[in-house]
Order: C-alpha cells, then structure tokens, then sequence
C-alpha cells in the first residue's frame, strides 16, 4: 500500500519529512498530518504560519487553521484565533467533538486553554520588526498593506489507507481585526475523502472562497481523473471566469493527492510544494504558471540555501 505526503511551499518540507517517517513506521495520516503541521507551525521563520505569523493591522497573530478525516468526513477548524502554538493540534481536537466544530475567535483561544493545549504570544521580535517597517511605509506611501499570505496546506496518505488533509495560516498580512480567508473553509481552503482523494489550496483567501474548489477537485478525481486533471478542469476555468467578469483573480495554488499515490498542482502564479511517497526522500519542487498546464521542477540545492538565507537574514 502506498504512503505519500503532497504540502503547500517549500515550508511543508520541514513537515513531511519526520512525518514520512511515522508513516514508514506504520502510524495513521492523522496523526503525521498534525506532526507535519506542527513542525511548520514551530518554525519561527516562515512568516505566514504559526510562531512568527505576520501579524494583523493592530500588530497581533491571529491565526486559522483546519483538520479533516476522509473516513469519516469529521472536521474542525478554527478562525481569527490569539495565542494558540498549535492550531492544528485543536483543530484535529476540534474535529471530534460531536458539535461546535469550528470555533473562532476567543471561543477558540477558550477551548485550548480549557482542554490542555498550549498558549504562547505567536509575535516574535521579527515578525514585529517586519510590522512596524510595514507601518511606518503606509504611513508615508501608497502602498497595498496586503502582502503575505502563504498557507501550508497537507494532504496524508497512510498504508491502511486512511487520508486526512490540513491548513494552518496567520492569514493575511496587515489583514483588518477579525479577516478570515479560505483556510478554514471545508470545500474552498480543503476537502478530503479516503476513498478518492485530497486537496488543499493557497492564495488569496477573498478569492478562494468564491468557490468550493477543493471539494470539486476531489469530485473529479472520484470520475477516475489524475490529480493533474482534476485540478486542471477545477481551478482553470473558474479563474479564467472571474477574468471574464472583471474580478482580476489573484494568486490561486492547490495540491492534490489521490488514493493511490498519483499527486498534482495548479497554480496561477510561481509557486514551490513539496512530495514524499514510499521511501523516498521528500522533494521540493517549484512551478511556474504556464495556462492551466505549470511547468514543474525540482528546486536545486543553490535554490534552497539561498531560500534559507533570505528567511533568517537580519532586518534591514
């Protein structure tokens, strides 16, 4: 039986990699999925996601994440949430409870403190250099404060078959008190069913929840269609009609993982993802837009050192 991870950027290396290794060992895609996320989530120095977040325009993490089970299609997720260092971890908990699935907001913050998960300030001393740099140019230039906003999305696959899919994001970037993207979304920001297949998507969160796009794409591959195509008859044609009626959709990425290993992704802009399947080693790879068919290759060592440079160079 096959095992395979597919994670949004080049961060859900950090992930799939230790979790690869609970799946060799035998262990269930749920819990590799969450130890995936949690990794990312820990890593001060991807700045869209967990410790280190960007903050929003009143200088706080807020943070929404997501989990679901393809077996049993249970999910939780939780949204503009303070102060959690794992959201994904109560989103899985989230999910098997048998009400109030989605919690947002203080409610979210509540149930971690009162179920034993732990609180921490997420505003590290860069992220708040960043923000107040970002600041002091609104208020000197015109500039868009939206910038920043790379969710880790993972797809699991484990040798019994089961399939789980995750999202964890600080959103977006200077985002209004309270904004929620698509992260959180079952059928926009994720969707998963063990019996086909999942998806996970990245961008701009206003424009992905326009529509259900992951759910359609795992739609399409239960019709016998490759990831690749699934992804390729979902995503293409809707960002190609809210061209049509003057929307200028902005970034749209998504990865896909089907039951028997097969994995793809669609993407609008470049975009780098990461795969592992069986014993291999987990692989980087970056995308360039190219229509509705992205040109796909392996990062090189020179691309990740300098990946690694650029993250954790000092300030200007």
């Amino acid at each position: 039986m096959t095992i395979a991870m597919i994670g949004t950027w080049r961060m859900a290396e950090t992930g799939i990699t230790p979790a690869m290794a609970e799946l060799r060992a035998g262990g269930s895609a749920g819990d590799a999925l969450v130890t995936a996320i949690k990794a990312v989530e820990d890593y001060p120095y991807y700045q869209s996601v967990g410790y280190g977040g960007l903050p929003n325009a009143a200088g706080v993490v807020e943070t929404d994440a997501a989990y679901m089970d393809g077996d049993t299609f249970r999910l939780g997720a939780i949204a503009g949430a303070r102060d959690i260092a794992n959201p994904i971890a109560v989103a899985q908990a989230l999910s098997q409870e048998p009400a109030n699935n989605l919690l947002v907001g203080t409610g979210a913050t509540e149930y971690a403190s009162t179920h034993g998960f732990q609180l921490k300030n997420m505003l590290t001393e860069r992220a708040g250099q960043k923000w107040e740099q970002k600041r002091q140019e609104l208020a000197s230039k015109n500039l868009n404060p939206y910038d920043g906003h790379d969710t880790v999305g993972m797809v699991a696959l484990d040798a019994q078959g089961r399939m789980t899919v995750g999202t964890s994001t600080s959103g977006l970037f200077m985002k209004r008190t309270g904004r929620v993207g698509d992260s959180p979304l079952p059928g926009a920001g994720y969707y998963v069913d063990s019996t086909i297949g999942g998806a996970a998507a990245t961008g701009m969160g206003e424009d992905l929840m326009k529509a259900s796009l992951s759910y359609e794409t795992v739609r399409l591959m239960g019709t016998g269609l490759s990831a690749s195509e699934a992804l390729r008859q979902a995503v293409y044609p809707f960002i190609d009609r809210l061209t049509k009626i003057g929307q200028h959709p902005r970034e749209f990425s998504y990865v896909a993982l089907r039951q028997d290993g097969d994995w793809g992704i669609a993407t609008n802009v470049e975009f780098t993802f990461a795969v592992a399947q069986d014993d291999g080693a987990t692989q980087i790879y970056i995308a360039q837009p190219n229509g509705d068919q992205p040109d796909i290759q392996p990062v090189t060592a020179e691309w990740l050192a300098a990946d690694k440079a650029r993250r954790q160079a000092p300030l200007a």
